[in-house]
């Protein structure tokens, strides 16, 4: 019996004459002196430098490939094509409701001014002829102003399309070069200190789920209609805005307390201090 018991004696009992931990601590310091230690730190530094120039340069390549491409298909092929399918037909002067109702006020603003010119400066008052010859002439440039918007509206739609195209085969056929990329983020995000990652956490929160973001929303996707050649829509905007940034707020929330609090719960415990 007193043998079977100190045949099994737990593995955690069988120690050496020094902890675990210290000789772990040893046998690195031994590595990090020793001659094949310094040239394996030489190695990691020049592969970690590699990596770092492959993941800077595949990013900027996902960035300027698409815009480039967009650029040159939209001058070089898409204009031209929509340019000669609209021919000269000038029922499609406008692609909505909103061009033409800006095109009227600027007309109404033209012939406003003509009047307070006269009288401004004293001149001699315009005939009827004569306001109606520019007024007239100034709504044919303004009707040739908003049909090459249209035209551009137009060509923007599938020049975008075949720049994310472009896009998605750069992602598709690349994958260790995105792999490299996530690689080179994580290390500098997880190389910032807590109150870093809880500051850019916090400005990140503050402009796109912010109090004050309803109106770079706004202002957002007026550019990205007036982009596309549709009508901004303010109750459809409002309904984004009123949307959106919740359903933003909620996915946000999510990572914070089910990743960021396992990744790096000091960060975590530093945004609470912070934002409270």
């Amino acid at each position: 019996m007193s043998r079977d018991k100190v045949n099994k004696q737990p593995s955690s009992k069988k120690t050496g004459a020094l902890p675990r931990s210290i000789g772990k601590i040893i046998n690195k310091i031994k590595e990090e002196i020793s001659p094949q230690g310094e040239q394996h730190f030489v190695r990691e530094f020049r592969s970690s430098r590699n990596r770092t120039r492959s993941a800077v340069r595949f990013l900027i390549l996902l960035i300027i490939v698409p815009v480039l491409i967009q650029f040159l298909s939209k001058t070089l092929i898409v204009s031209p094509i929509v340019e000669r399918m609209r021919g000269e037909n000038t029922s499609q002067i406008f692609l909505n409701n909103g061009m033409e109702d800006d095109a009227l006020q600027e007309l109404k603003l033209f012939e406003k001014r003509l009047k307070f010119q006269s009288f401004l400066y004293n001149t001699p008052s315009l005939s009827t002829e004569e306001v109606e010859k520019q007024v007239k002439q100034k709504a044919i440039s303004i009707a040739q102003e908003f049909r090459e918007k249209s035209t551009d509206a137009i060509s923007n739609v599938f020049a975008d399309l075949i720049s994310v195209g472009a896009f998605a085969i750069l992602v598709a056929t690349n994958r260790r070069q995105i792999a490299t990329i996530k690689s080179f983020m994580d290390e500098i995000v997880y190389g910032l200190s807590d109150s870093a990652k809880a500051f850019f956490i916090i400005m990140f929160t503050d402009i796109f789920v912010g109090f004050h973001s309803p109106e770079g929303w706004e202002v957002i996707l007026n550019g990205f209609a007036e982009h596309m050649g549709l009508p901004a829509n303010r109750s459809v905007i409002f309904v984004f805005i009123a949307t959106f940034p919740v359903i933003l707020t909620s996915i946000f929330k999510y990572w914070i307390f089910n990743y960021l609090s396992r990744l790096s719960p000091s960060a975590l415990a530093t945004l609470k201090e912070m934002d409270e």
